[in-house]
């Protein structure tokens, strides 16, 4: 079996929400009363952002200097190498920032990973604005990255999809995917819905568990998807 990676970035590759902490590091108090009106389904994650990334007032000086105290996974980096090695797919799919994302894994020389996520542009001195490359007018969640239909693109008659994540965000493209590696809220999700999913604790119980399943899949006990 063929099978293609989709790894969510923030609190999954990275160890925080990177937009969460250039917000409390750079934007007024404002951005919280937005945040707290996606929250209740008031808005999508589209417009929450749009707005809240207005808000921010750093040089992008600054802005690298906040980014590059950001930590990843430490065992992230083996499991890209392995990825690369078994010729599987991997492809970060997130609905934070592109600029950040690809700041912090340069760190780490894995800024060449094809990343799809939510364009940061500057608007003037100090200011920054979002666009949505990714987005899909269709979207149930309003999302300003679809992951969902990024996942059916990516794998349709290819290969096998497998989503690595944690939060709301890969809640909708966990059901459009053949198998979740899921944490946190998502394992919740996955549990809830009856998705096929394992359970895993970071990326080096993510790189045990796709070696396996590249292997000896059937050691997984996924019914769902392997019969």
């Amino acid at each position: 079996m063929n099978w293609r990676v989709l790894s969510d970035f923030d609190g999954t590759i990275a160890l925080e929400d990177v937009t969460d902490s250039i917000l409390e590091r750079f934007a007024s108090d404002d951005w919280q009363d937005i945040e707290t009106d996606w929250k209740n389904g008031l808005i999508g994650s589209r417009e929450c952002m749009a707005r809240q990334i207005a808000l921010i007032r750093a040089s992008r000086k600054d802005l690298d200097d906040h980014l590059d105290q950001i930590a990843i996974d430490p065992a992230f980096p083996a499991f890209a190498a392995f990825c690369r090695t078994m010729d599987v797919p991997l492809t970060v799919v997130s609905d934070g920032l592109d600029y950040a994302i690809r700041r912090i894994l340069g760190r780490y020389g894995l800024d060449d990973l094809p990343i799809l996520a939510n364009r940061l542009e500057v608007a003037g001195p100090a200011r920054y604005r979002l666009s949505f490359p990714h987005a899909n007018g269709a979207c149930a969640k309003a999302s300003g990255t679809c992951k969902c239909k990024i996942a059916e693109e990516l794998t349709a008659g290819r290969a096998l999809s497998l989503l690595i994540g944690d939060g709301t965000s890969d809640m909708c493209a966990a059901g459009s995917v053949d198998l979740v590696f899921a944490k946190d809220k998502l394992l919740g999700h996955c549990r809830d819905q009856g998705l096929p999913f394992v359970a895993f604790d970071d990326f080096n119980h993510a790189h045990g568990l796709l070696a396996t399943l590249l292997d000896e899949p059937a050691r997984l006990g996924v019914t769902a998807v392997f019969g």
